[in-house]
C-alpha cells in the first residue's frame, strides 16, 4: 500500500521558526511516524521575515547581499532575490531585513523614532540590479512613518522630520516632498508590487494606529500622535502630487493596503505599485494548487492560530485552495484559539496546538523545532494511513 502524499505548507512560526524551518520539522516528525508516506516542503508567508527565503526555496534566483540602514539608524545588512524569466528581471525584497521587528530588542521598540529609509535603499538596490518588476513585502516592520522613510531615501524629499520616525511627522512643512512627482515618474518604467501583509488603510479607525501601532510598542497616546502624524504625511503628499496627477481627499490614504508595513503600503502605492496580498504572490510562485491537487493531505501551521488567521492569512488561503482540490486540510499551531466549528468553516479538518498541556510549554520555547517535529509525530499516528 502506497503511503500517504503530505504537502507541508506553515507559515512562519513567529519569533520561533522560520517557514522554511517549520517545514522541516514537520517532514523530520511525520517521517518519524510514518516513513513510507511522501513528504513535500512547501514553506509559505504573508510577507514578513522569511519572505525572500520562501519564494528562493520555490523559484531559485540569485541572492545580492546589501547592507542598508536599520530602524533605527545604523547599518544592517539584507539581501535581494533576483529572477530572471521570459517576463523579465524581478527583484524580490523583504521590508523586515531593513526594519524588522526583530532588529529592535522588544523593550526598545518605539515606532515614533522607527524609520523606513532603509527600506528605500532596498528598492535603489533593486532598481539598480536592473530589475523591471519589484515585489516588496511589508510584514513584521518596526516602522510606523507611513514609508516617509522610503520617500525620503529615493529622493522625494530631504527634510530632517522624514527619516526621523512617525513621530514628528505632524510637523512637515508643506513642501517636504517636493520631489515625491520627479520619483515617481523616475519609477514610471519599473512594474512595482505591494504586497501586502494587511489590507488595512493608512488612517481612521481601522487604519493602521489603530490596530497595528500597539503591537509596534506605541502606547494608546502615541497611537494617537501617529494617526495624526500620517494624515499630516497624507496631505504633505497629497500637496506634492496635485500638480502632476489630481487626487482626491487624500488619495491613497484609504486604499486597501496603505497601512500596511506602517504605511509602507501608503508609499509604494504613492509610487504607482500594484497591491497584492503577500499570501497570493507566495501561493502563485510555489504553484499552491498543482501541488495541493497531487497531495492527499496538507498539513499547514503558525505561531497563533487565532481569530486573525481568518483575514487574509496563510492558514485559510492554503485550506481554501485544498478544498478546492478535494484535500483535507491539518492545522498543527503553536496555539489554537480557533473553534472547531470555524475552523471547518475555512476548511481545516482538525487543528492541534503544539503544547497540549501547560507543562509542555518550557519544552515550546527552549526547542520549538523539536516540539512542533513531536506533535506532527504524534498528529501523522491519526492521519497517516
Amino acid at each position: 500500500m502506497r503511503g500517504v502524499r503530505v504537502l507541508l505548507a506553515p507559515d512562519a512560526f513567529a519569533g520561533a521558526l522560520t517557514a522554511v524551518q517549520a517545514a522541516d520539522a514537520m517532514a523530520a516528525g511525520w517521517a518519524r511516524r510514518a516513513p513510507q508516506d511522501v513528504l513535500v516542503p512547501c514553506p509559505m508567508s504573508n510577507g514578513g521575515p522569511g519572505f525572500v527565503d520562501v519564494v528562493l526555496a520555490a523559484r531559485g534566483g540569485a541572492l545580492v547581499p546589501v547592507t542598508v540602514g536599520g530602524p533605527r539608524g545604523g547599518r544592517v545588512p539584507a539581501t535581494l532575490l533576483l529572477v530572471d524569466d521570459d517576463r523579465g528581471r524581478t527583484a524580490y525584497v523583504e521590508a523586515a531585513q531593513a526594519c524588522g521587528l526583530h532588529l529592535v530588542p522588544e523593550p526598545e521598540r518605539d515606532p515614533t523614532t522607527a524609520t523606513s529609509a532603509g527600506v528605500g535603499q532596498l528598492l535603489c538596490e533593486a532598481v539598480d540590479a536592473g530589475a523591471d518588476r519589484v515585489v516588496l513585502a511589508t510584514g513584521g516592520a518596526a516602522s510606523h512613518d507611513g514609508g516617509a522613510g522610503l520617500l525620503a531615501a529615493l529622493g522625494a524629499g530631504d527634510h530632517p522630520l522624514l527619516r526621523a520616525g512617525g513621530g514628528g511627522l505632524a510637523d512637515l512643512p508643506d513642501d517636504a516632498l517636493a520631489g515625491l512627482a520627479d520619483v515617481r515618474a523616475g519609477l514610471a518604467g519599473v512594474d512595482l508590487v505591494l504586497a501586502s501583509d494587511t489590507d488595512l488603510p493608512l488612517v481612521g479607525f481601522s487604519g493602521a494606529s489603530a490596530i497595528e501601532a500597539e503591537g509596534r510598542g506605541a502606547t494608546a497616546e502615541q497611537a494617537q500622535r501617529l494617526e495624526a502624524a500620517l494624515g499630516r504625511l497624507a496631505d504633505v503628499a497629497q500637496r506634492s502630487l496635485v500638480a502632476g496627477r489630481p487626487l482626491t481627499g487624500r488619495g491613497q490614504a484609504g486604499a486597501q493596503g496603505a497601512g500596511a508595513g506602517g504605511g509602507l503600503g501608503f508609499a509604494l502605492l504613492l509610487l504607482g505599485a500594484v497591491r497584492i496580498p503577500a499570501v497570493d504572490v507566495v501561493l502563485d510562485v510555489v504553484h499552491l494548487a498543482d501541488q495541493a491537487a497531487a497531495a492527499d493531505l496538507v498539513l499547514t501551521g503558525e505561531a497563533v492560530f487565532g481569530w486573525s488567521s481568518l483575514r487574509d492569512q496563510v492558514v485559510p488561503r492554503v485550506a481554501a485552495t485544498a478544498l478546492e482540490v478535494g484535500v483535507p486540510t491539518v492545522v498543527v499551531a503553536g496555539e489554537v484559539e480557533v473553534g472547531r466549528r470555524e475552523a471547518l468553516a475555512i476548511g481545516v479538518s482538525a487543528a492541534y496546538p503544539v503544547a497540549e498541556r501547560p507543562e509542555q510549554l518550557a519544552r515550546v520555547r527552549s526547542d520549538p523545532a523539536g516540539a512542533l517535529a513531536d506533535r506532527v509525530a504524534r498528529v501523522a499516528r491519526t492521519w497517516s494511513r
